[in-house]
Order: structure tokens, then sequence, then C-alpha cells
């Protein structure tokens, strides 16, 4: 079954950070052989550099398996809670929104936050036809497989 057309990941690499465990971090997530990870400089606070790294897949056995990782990892309570904020993490484009905990992650666990410190997932639901109500039951279907 199609649940995405793409998936993209985006996460923050502040100066302090160890980039490197980020990557691996990523690797983990994304475990395709011919993976991309785009990186960005921009400027933070106080003129700090922050690197952006960005991975965007779009091939639907890619997602397939991103998808079944990442839920299998993530655990029972963690779905509940987006399954009861799936209102407010599917917006009018029918992308559905997950923030981990990045330190968390880092660390192997699978904790959803709402800061700015974590992986951003960002899920464009294949959603036939482009409905609101037909997105959130492939949502469901998409956590609950």
């Amino acid at each position: 079954m199609k649940y995405a057309h793409f998936v993209e990941m985006r996460v923050f690499s502040k100066e302090e950070d160890d980039e490197t465990a980020i990557r691996n971090k990523i690797t983990c997530l994304f475990p395709f052989e011919k993976l991309e990870i785009d990186s960005k400089t921009a400027l933070g606070f106080e003129d700090k550099k922050i690197k952006i790294l960005t991975v965007h897949i779009k091939k639907n056995n890619q997602i397939n398996k991103f998808l079944s990782a990442i839920f299998e990892k993530i655990g029972t309570d963690q779905k509940n809670t987006l399954i009861s904020q799936i209102e407010s993490r599917l917006d009018n484009n029918l992308h559905f929104f997950i923030r981990l905990d990045k330190d968390a992650l880092l660390e192997d666990k699978y904790l959803i936050t709402d800061s700015g410190n974590c992986f951003h997932f960002r899920i464009s639901i294949a959603s036939y036809p482009h409905d609101r109500e037909v997105a959130k039951k492939i949502v469901l279907d998409m956590l609950n497989s």
C-alpha cells in the first residue's frame, strides 16, 4: 500500500553537537544504499553556525521500509500520542508531522516532542481523493501497520 508520496527529515546540527553522531543516526533511520544527506549552513542565535541536514525520499519501497521501521521503534504510548494529536499534526496539504527528540534519539530512544531540538519528519500522505478524512484514515493505518 502506498502511504506517502514522500518523506522529508530535517535536523539541525549546532556547533556544539556531534555532527558525526547525528549523521550516523540519519543513516540508521534511512538504511538505504544510496542515501543523500543534503547539508546547508545557516547562522543561528548569536551568529553561531548551524548545519541543516535534510533527507528526502520518494521511492515507495524506501518510504514503506522507513515507516515500518520507525513506527516499530516508537512505543505504543508514543503512537497513542500521535493518534490523539492527529488533527494538529496533519496540515491542509495533508502533510503529517512528527518530531522526535534529538538528544533521546541519539541515545536510541524514540520520544515524541514539541521542542525545536529534534529530528523533524514531514510525511506527505498519499490520499486519494485529496481529502482530510481519507488522509486521517491512512495515517491511522500507517501507525497501526
